[in-house]
């Protein structure tokens, strides 16, 4: 019982370096950024580290199984509550990649995503409130009431856009009356699927295949995912192709 009452017995510190090999890319050899894992084996990797891997291979990286004969990319997650883990266990890593991002978008001239923009803001409060610096609350909503009036019921007009044309290339389904739009580049894949399902009135989206330059997409790719891994330095629209399932045409 006095260890039990005893708090200093109870709290176990642990060196980072003592857990660095489940927290790092066997890839790379960094902190995971943007943990993706394998289905198969739950291996994890950086997003950016794995995609370029499996662009001419088709096993694991760690156990060397394999993950698909033809399509691995489609097999793979990201793994939030991983990364969400490395973020809060390597001190100073989620805002340094975050500026990172920003430096990057910021030099090739093209406008910060608005998912940045969001995380950046948020560090800076969080920072403000650890210094003491923190506004109140109501003084922070009045203040944004002030600048964004027209913004205060909508919820999805700061995220970054993507522009997409939505070509059938099967006769066996029909063309959509309107095949171009736009979205949030967090929508996925399988956002698209039922989208198109619905519009075609078909009994399942299961039965669709969306397609990137005849490349069959994973239903759990966001479109931010795609513009930057098929479509990167293209002009807008992102041309995306649907077919049903197994048509090989």
């Amino acid at each position: 019982m006095a260890v039990l009452g005893n708090p200093d017995m109870l709290t176990r510190k642990i060196k980072l370096c003592h857990i660095n090999a489940h927290i790092t890319c066997r890839l790379c050899e960094g902190y995971l950024i943007d943990a993706t894992t394998v289905t198969e084996c739950l291996h994890t990797f950086c997003r950016s580290c794995l995609v370029k891997y499996l662009e001419e291979n088709n096993t694991c990286p760690t156990c060397r199984i394999v993950i698909h004969q033809s399509h691995p990319l489609q097999y793979i997650g990201h793994d939030r509550t991983m990364q969400d883990i490395v973020y809060k266990l390597v001190p100073g890593l989620q805002e340094a990649e975050i500026k990172k991002q920003r430096e990057f978008y910021q030099k090739l001239g093209m406008e910060v995503p608005g998912d940045i923009k969001g995380e950046l803001c948020n560090m800076k409060a969080h920072l403000d409130q650890r210094n003491g610096e923190a506004k109140s609350e109501e003084t922070a909503n009045k203040e944004a009431g002030e600048e964004k009036p027209e913004e205060d019921n909508d919820y999805h007009r700061s995220d970054e856009q993507v522009s997409i044309c939505l070509e059938c290339n099967s006769s066996k389904l029909r063309g959509l009356k309107r095949k171009w739009i736009r979205c949030s580049a967090q929508a996925t894949v399988l956002h698209l699927k039922k989208f198109i399902a619905k519009k075609l009135n078909l009994t399942s989206f299961n039965e669709l295949d969306i397609l990137c330059n005849e490349e069959i997409l994973g239903k759990d790719h966001t479109l931010k995912f795609v513009v930057v891994t098929r479509w990167r330095f293209k002009k807008s629209p992102l041309l995306l192709h649907y077919r049903p399932k197994m048509d090989l045409l």
